[in-house]
């Protein structure tokens, strides 16, 4: 049990997997600074409350009263996470993924591709083959 534990841990998946965890929560930190510091406070100034997440939508109910819907902390929500994807897609997996494109195309530089047999010669190659499995070869004058 140790043993299999021990190759878990030391797989490089894990140890990856580890080290983005940490990056991405720094970022979220950072990230989430910005928002609350820039973005928060733009948007609250178009809806006039102090920060997006006092802004409350109050909508009539039954008893004559109204319901408050705090919008703000929705929308507070979904703007950290965008702005956090943005910053991962753009900082992490789009850079990873030009890097393995070129990885690839430095692979495959020298390597011939194989062109396909039309499909005649490939019939006459394996006609070829079974006649030269059937019968012995003729006797050289």
């Amino acid at each position: 049990m140790i043993k299999g534990f021990k190759e878990f841990i030391l797989r490089g998946n894990v140890i990856d997997l580890a080290v983005a965890v940490v990056i991405g929560a720094a970022f979220t930190g950072v990230v989430t600074a910005i928002v609350n510091g820039l973005i928060n406070p733009l948007i609250a100034l178009v809806f006039q409350a102090d920060s997006l997440g006092e802004v409350v939508i109050g909508v009539p109910n039954v008893r004559g009263g109204t319901t408050d819907f705090a919008i703000g902390l929705i929308l507070a929500a979904l703007i950290n996470f965008v702005a956090v994807a943005i910053v991962v897609y753009f900082v992490f997996v789009y850079p990873m993924n030009r890097l393995k494109e070129r990885q690839e195309a430095r692979k495959n530089i020298g390597e011939p591709e194989d062109e396909p047999v039309p499909a005649e010669q490939a019939l006459l190659t394996e006609i070829r083959d079974l006649l030269a499995n059937q019968s012995p070869p003729a006797p050289r004058p």
